[in-house]
């Protein structure tokens, strides 16, 4: 019992000794919803030690610039403009013994966009398709639609022998299984969903048949083939020309050696007489 006694009491004086050091900090708004700007600020009071500086996280990674020496007991950062990529955990960090931090949620409204707006595959292959989201809070319910006619859209269910979903917070894969080329050809929309609202991203999908593969190689043998015609044709019209200038070329000397000879008998003849 004593035991007991003793280990109760040091808890409580442990307790009672972090309470004392812990530094109560003010955050001033506490959380920023759906906001096109704001500015952040925190103070604090009594420190467990001197302040010897102060900074800014988001998600837990300091913010570039905020780092200051100052020993103030107030610090800001400012957000000019909150675009949907800048939601998330904005913490203001003073650099005590130990450590002083106070947290603020910067929440914005889904921000869902297709990881490729354009995707294909060949028929009887299977399809992938991807949207991811950055915004803070993350969808908390992912949704995929196939656009038919008149722009109207069905969903589609997961765990069917075609269609398979696999979703993150921040991502939703849509696989489908043997792509048909008449069936599956089209646009798909990605829905995302968190407390703000709801999101939408649109891919299209074109899928190839099997033979589209061959084309290319079919291209380089045509070509092959038209090269060797074109060579074949210019050697069948070339040689003629050249026996022609060939039996030229044997002749004329034959002539020019008779007319010598006619000539050289005909001073052998003057000098006899």
């Amino acid at each position: 019992m004593r035991l007991l006694g003793a280990f109760v009491t040091l808890s409580l004086c442990v307790y009672h000794a972090n309470a004392a050091t812990a530094a109560d900090i003010l955050a001033n708004p506490e959380s920023v919803i759906n906001q096109t700007n704001a500015i952040l600020t925190c103070n604090i009071t009594n420190p467990p030690s001197p302040i010897k500086g102060s900074f800014w996280t988001k998600n837990g990674d300091k913010i570039k610039g905020t780092e200051t020496e100052s020993v103030a007991s107030t610090t800001q950062y400012t957000l000019d403009k909150i675009g949907n990529t800048d939601g998330g955990v904005y913490a203001c960090v003073f650099q005590t013994e130990p450590q002083s931090e106070k947290n603020i949620e910067v929440k914005t409204p889904p921000h869902v966009k297709p990881y490729k707006e354009s995707e294909h595959g060949n028929e009887d292959d299977k399809g992938v398709l991807v949207c991811v989201s950055h915004s803070y809070p993350p969808p908390t319910d992912w949704t995929w639609y196939k656009v038919g006619e008149n722009d109207e859209t069905e969903a589609i269910s997961n765990g069917t022998d075609r269609y398979e979903i696999k979703s993150q917070p921040n991502k939703t894969t849509l696989y489908i299984h043997a792509l048909d080329i008449t069936k599956d050809m089209g646009d798909y929309v990605c829905q995302g969903t968190n407390e703000l609202g709801a999101a939408t991203g649109k891919i299209h999908l074109r899928v190839r048949s099997r033979l589209a593969a061959l084309w290319p190689f079919l291209g380089i043998v045509a070509e092959v083939i038209v090269l060797i015609t074109i060579i074949f044709i210019y050697e069948k019209k070339r040689k003629p020309d050249e026996i022609t200038d060939d039996d030229d070329s044997g002749s004329a000397p034959l002539k020019s050696n008779a007319a010598t000879n006619h000539k050289d008998k005909n001073v052998r003849q003057r000098n006899s007489n």
